[in-house]
């Protein structure tokens, strides 16, 4: 049994694999109850991805069996790395695309990821991370709006959202509901012109408000960032 860590900002999401299978998940508020839960397990191997600076020292000291490894930027993944900045290069970022060559081997992928920032990471037939775009999230671009304008209210997410807005909390969600799943289909149009068979997949904390309305073709993975970080533990303990 393996364990991989994505430590964030705000959370710490927790992966326990059997092989290339995902058993259970676990979610945390603060590194002390993920530490607590991983020396509860014993894993026999474990892969720490953080962004804090002593993420890892903190799990460093956790009761690992085998393999005790950090998600860093000399660290082998499965895909190559042909970012030209790879010591900028987010950890949950490379751990994605990692996580569609694990779903879809030798095809080319383009992951969606919509969380703070919508992240779109591609991956050609090859296996070479080429890297892809950042634009802002759902819940960044009504902060700016709110705090960057005088009279402008904060508004929040919506799952249906009219095209004509009524009120100007209805502009604000169908100018950013709208906008965003334009962007998404329009990046995606793109993508495909250039690679028609290529796997698109949807993952991230907003993606729950896109799915139902995107094309049918497209693959939702919730846990994509876990699965791409347990392939790349599998990828090192069997080298």
């Amino acid at each position: 049994m393996n364990l991989v860590v994505d430590a964030g900002n705000t959370r710490t999401k927790v992966g326990i694999f059997e092989g290339p299978r995902m058993q259970r998940k676990e979610v945390f508020q603060s590194f002390g109850e993920a530490i607590l839960f991983v020396n509860a397990t014993e894993p026999e191997n474990l892969l720490v991805s953080s962004v804090a600076v002593d993420g890892f020292e903190t799990f460093s000291r956790t009761n690992v069996k085998g393999r005790k490894l950090q998600l860093t930027p000399q660290l082998s993944t499965p895909v190559q790395n042909k970012y030209e900045t790879p010591h900028t290069l987010g950890t949950d970022r490379i751990a994605a695309a990692c996580g569609a060559w694990s779903l879809f081997p030798h095809e080319a992928s383009l992951v969606i990821d919509c969380g703070t920032c919508i992240n779109y990471e591609f991956v050609n037939k090859r296996g070479e991370y080429r890297g892809g775009a950042i634009s802002p999230g759902v819940s960044m671009r009504y902060t700016a709006m709110h705090q960057l304008t005088d009279r402008l209210p904060l508004a929040s997410p919506d799952t249906d959202v009219p095209l004509t807005g009524v009120s100007t909390l209805e502009c604000l969600q169908s100018g950013v509901m709208n906008g965003v799943l334009e962007e998404i289909n329009g990046i995606t149009a793109r993508y495909r012109h250039d690679y028609p068979y290529i796997r698109v997949i949807l993952t991230g904390g907003d993606a729950h408000f896109f799915e139902k309305l995107m094309n049918p073709s497209i693959f939702v993975a919730p846990d994509l960032v876990l699965m791409g970080l347990n392939s790349i533990l599998l990828h090192n303990v069997n080298q």
